[in-house]
């Protein structure tokens, strides 16, 4: 399964929540690194320490999909 289709495919309950949540951490990232007012020089690194984290977060999150044969191949090892 390619990037593009893995893209596309449904993702589970889980990972759509991670993914709100980091996007939310980009969000609030943003607004640290963009504030027109001068900000402490640790203030402006978490923001941006919290920008790549939610990116990365959302990434990863929205390219996890359900494999249908490998959890009916998982149920049917622990029967």
């Amino acid at each position: 399964m390619n990037i593009v289709k893995r893209a596309k495919a449904p993702t589970p309950k889980f990972f759509r929540v991670l993914r709100n949540i980091g996007l939310a951490l980009v969000a609030v990232g943003g607004v640290i690194l963009t504030a027109p007012i001068a900000l402490p020089i640790v203030v402006s690194s978490v923001g941006g320490y919290l920008a790549v984290a939610g990116g990365v977060l959302s990434a990863i999150s929205q390219i996890t999909t359900v494999n249908e044969n490998a959890s009916q191949q998982f149920q049917d090892d622990n029967e």
